[in-house]
């Protein structure tokens, strides 16, 4: 097995952590995937590292199949509450330094957290959110929580900034925004060029806070 820090682990190869599990092996992460359905595990042979019919709720067969080794480790599956609150236990049992498990249910997150789990996350919540912001606000093309209410937002150029400067916006002094740059294709042109005249299909970085950030999309 490669180093420590590059070993993952992922309980239950549903949708969600099939997906999780091939993006960290398409990284060239060495990751082994678990679950109690063949057919899901079977899929999986080709992709994983490793990919293995096993009951999570048994920690000897969690250490049997390596997920000590791993540095961190997902638990996947969030329908069965009893399977993720004994595989995020049996991690800690088998000594996984780092868990993230997925919550289905405000009593599901309190009990992960109570555990210890690393960092609890509601894949359904938080992209519903994502894209709810996205449609509400069609120069908002994405955006990245930065966490403490702060965030990077990706907008589009409206046609009453076209032709503006970058020192010519009002993001700083009146809403309290800093300027990252400007995307203008596959073209990064920095916060120092303040002379870059914006056109039509230019994206603005700013960061700030999330109010700060709702007024000055508002104000376009």
């Amino acid at each position: 097995m490669p180093e420590k820090k590059r070993a993952f682990g992922v309980i239950g190869l549903g949708n969600f952590g099939s997906t999780v599990a091939k993006e960290l092996s398409r990284f060239g992460n060495h990751v082994i995937g678990i679950d109690i359905d063949e057919a899901r595990v079977s899929a999986h042979a080709d992709v994983l590292a490793q990919a293995l019919i096993v009951d999570a709720r048994d920690d000897a067969a969690l250490k049997e199949a390596g997920l000590g080794e791993c540095h961190a480790a997902l638990v996947a599956m969030g329908s069965d509450l009893e399977a993720s609150i004994l595989s995020a236990i049996n991690l800690k049992l088998v000594g996984v330094e780092t868990i993230w498990a997925k919550a289905r249910t405000k009593t599901h997150h309190r009990i992960l957290s109570r555990l210890g789990v690393d960092r609890i996350i509601h894949p359904e919540v938080e992209v519903g959110q994502h894209i709810a912001q996205v449609l509400h606000n069609p120069l908002v093309r994405d955006y990245v929580s930065l966490g403490n209410g702060y965030h990077v937002v990706n907008f589009r150029i409206p046609k009453s900034l076209e032709g503006k400067t970058l020192s010519e916006l009002p993001h700083n002094e009146k809403f309290n925004l800093r300027c990252i740059g400007v995307m203008r294709g596959t073209q990064y042109i920095g916060s120092d060029g303040e002379g870059c005249e914006l056109a039509r299909d230019d994206l603005l970085l700013l960061l700030g806070q999330r109010t700060d950030l709702r007024k000055f999309a508002a104000s376009l």
